[in-house]
C-alpha cells in the first residue's frame, strides 16, 4: 500500500483508496485527488482569478467563481425557468418543486431540503454562533453569513453587472438590478 505520495492516476480495482493523507489519514483512489485534498491542510490556493485576484484550491472552484464576474447563469430549471450559475445550485433548487425535505430537525421536527440547512437550523435551538467576525466580533450561525457580513468592513463588491459595470456585495442585489434593466 502506498502512503502519502503520488503513483499514477489510474483508478485502483475494487474501490481501493491507497493514497493516504499523512495529516488526517483520509484515503484517495488517485494521487491527484490526494494532492487536491492536501491543499486543505497547507492552505495552498494556486488558481487565481484574473479579474479580482481571489485564489482557489481547485480549478473547478475558480471556474465556479468566475461566473460571478460574467453574470452567466447557464443552468436553467425546466420547471420554472429560473437560472443558476452552478449545476449544484440548480439541483438544490429543484427540490423546491418536488417538495422533498428528507432532513428533519430532532428538536422541532421541521424538515429541510439539505443536511447542511438542517444543521444550520439546529443552531437556532442551541443559539450557537461559531463564526465570529474578526473586526467587530459579531457571531453568525453560518460561514456564508460571516463572509457576506465582512463585506461591510472590507467594502468588497464582487458581483458586477456585465452591462453597466455597477457592482454589488450580494448576488441577489445584482440579480434584482439586472431584472430592473429589462
Amino acid at each position: 500500500m502506498h502512503v502519502g505520495g503520488v503513483v499514477g492516476n489510474a483508478q485502483p480495482p475494487g474501490g481501493e483508496k491507497p493514497h493516504k493523507c499523512l495529516e488526517c489519514g483520509k484515503g484517495f483512489a488517485t494521487g491527484s485527488s490526494l494532492i487536491r485534498h492536501q491543499r486543505i491542510h497547507t492552505g495552498e490556493k494556486p488558481y487565481e482569478c484574473g479579474k479580482c485576484g481571489k485564489s482557489f484550491r481547485t480549478l473547478t472552484h475558480l471556474m465556479v467563481h468566475q461566473v460571478t464576474h460574467t453574470g452567466e447563469r447557464p443552468y436553467t430549471c425546466l420547471e420554472c425557468g429560473k437560472s443558476f450559475g452552478q449545476s449544484s445550485t440548480l439541483r438544490r433548487h429543484q427540490l423546491i418543486h418536488t417538495e422533498e425535505r428528507p432532513y428533519e430537525c430532532p428538536e422541532c421536527e421541521k424538515r429541510f431540503h439539505t443536511s447542511s440547512h438542517r444543521l444550520r437550523h439546529e443552531r437556532i435551538h442551541t443559539e450557537e454562533r461559531p463564526f465570529r467576525c474578526p473586526d467587530c466580533r459579531k457571531g453568525f450561525n453560518a460561514s456564508s453569513h460571516l463572509i457576506r457580513h465582512r463585506r461591510i468592513h472590507t467594502g468588497e463588491r464582487p458581483y458586477e453587472c456585465p452591462e453597466c459595470g455597477k457592482s454589488f456585495s450580494r448576488s441577489s442585489h445584482l440579480t434584482r438590478h439586472q431584472q430592473s434593466l429589462h
